[in-house]
């Protein structure tokens, strides 16, 4: 089955709107085994709606659409896919009853605009928005006065992210199971931290190559901090291929694999304290609260977290960490001896297990020839005393502090392990 996306919204066009909608779709549609073959997206036009529309029903079997199908002015999406198709826009009473339900229990007044979200084209299934007013729709088209001579689906989808993704797993995933049959597609990453990408690929490939020519894809992706591996197959036999694939990949890369397909190091790693039993807590410089951010967004963190410090200024890492003034002094806030002191000193604050600290400069001016934009030190205390590691993270600011926390957690990890 060939599938085709198309985003539409100026607001896409125009980089003021992150589109999301890809990697949603196509990770949810994957996962069914169906490849999406092309996305695009396209500004709120009618030609450019149209000739999108008409151009990917030439070529796919299921067409999905995001955005447009709202009240205002720009919302035109089913109004031109209803003309292109030659069909009718009929109201639907389910819909008028459902909008009117909407704002009566949020005791708002229903404003006239709406009334426009009520038609459908004829013929159309219709989803109702559990999330908003918007419904979803979807049309099977057989004979086409476009000159599309085999039978195709269509389905439009709302554009809020919170409208369009409950709908499309409770609603439009029963319909596609219902009208394709599911194919065989095994998909499988193995998420890594500690090496580059260039190493991985050298670490792993040679030893790949035998399952490549039987059918095996392999890709890689940098992530801050990380890197992943991905290997493919289709059709019969492809969970066996992925599975030695994998086996292989495991037997190169050793403990610097961290995860698989969607897990995040973070919690990975408060996976491996709350098995153990131990706590952690932070003293956060440059990276300004980043690690905290990302640790707890993770359901259960409370269980190993404890808290932390931002002690951005010098008086604050005097104050609530015991860093010495004149260690600030002789070393400089960027240095093994701070970073050590302010570990040390956290860990002794709080009564943890671990701490962690980070201090360095994230750019884009404070560095010194001896200390260039990027330096950064993170320091581990634990029972067994503090260690302290150099990197050279010469980022933008905000991948410099992704850089800087994947690095800490895989420096935590990595002690666990041992």
């Amino acid at each position: 089955m060939k599938i085709e996306l198309i985003n539409t919204g100026s607001e896409l066009m125009l980089g003021r709107v992150l589109n999301s909608h890809q990697q949603f779709l196509c990770r949810r549609l994957a996962d069914f085994g169906h490849v999406v073959a092309r996305q695009v997206a396209i500004a709120d036009t009618g030609s450019e709606i149209q000739n999108a529309v008409r151009e990917a029903l030439s070529r796919a079997d299921l067409v999905i659409t995001t955005g447009g199908l709202g009240p205002t002015s720009d919302d035109i999406t089913r109004e031109l896919i209803a003309e292109l198709l030659g069909k009718k826009l009929i109201e639907n009473q389910n819909v008028l009853a459902h909008i009117e339900n909407f704002f009566t229990k949020r005791n708002r007044p229903r404003p006239a605009k709406t009334s426009v979200e009520t038609f459908v084209p004829e013929g159309a299934e219709v989803f109702l928005n559990q999330f908003g007013t918007a419904p979803g729709l979807a049309i099977k088209i057989e004979n086409r006065k476009s000159k599309i001579e085999d039978s195709k689906w269509l389905v439009m989808l709302p554009g809020p992210p919170r409208e369009l993704r409950p709908m499309f797993d409770n609603q439009i995933t029963p319909l596609l199971k219902r009208e394709f049959a599911d194919e065989i597609f095994i998909c499988r990453t193995l998420r890594s931290s500690g090496v580059g990408e260039s190493r991985v690929e050298e670490m792993v490939a040679a030893d790949l190559q035998a399952l490549v020519k039987t059918g095996l894809e392999i890709g890689y992706c940098a992530r801050p901090g990380a890197v992943d591996v991905r290997l493919v197959a289709s059709g019969a036999g492809a969970d066996k291929l992925v599975a030695a694939g994998e086996a292989s990949v495991q037997k190169n890369l050793g403990a610097n694999i961290y995860g698989f397909d969607d897990d995040e190091i973070e919690a990975v790693v408060i996976g491996v304290l709350r098995s153990q039993k131990k706590t952690l807590v932070l003293a956060e410089s440059c990276t300004g609260g980043n690690l905290a951010h990302r640790l707890t967004n993770v359901p259960g963190a409370s269980e190993i977290f404890l808290g932390g410090v931002v002690s951005y200024a010098n008086s604050a890492k005097e104050k609530f960490l015991g860093v010495h003034a004149e260690t600030l002094k002789n070393f400089g806030a960027v240095s093994e001896e701070v970073a050590r002191e302010m570990a040390s000193g956290a860990r002794e604050k709080f009564g943890s297990d671990f701490a962690i600290a980070v201090t360095g400069i994230a750019g884009p001016g404070g560095g010194t020839t001896e200390k260039p934009v990027g330096t950064v030190f993170i320091a581990l205390a634990s029972s067994s005393g503090v260690e302290v590691k150099m990197f050279f993270n010469a980022w933008d600011r905000e991948t410099f502090k992704q850089v800087t926390a994947t690095q800490a957690f895989e420096m935590l990890r990595q002690h666990c392990l041992k």
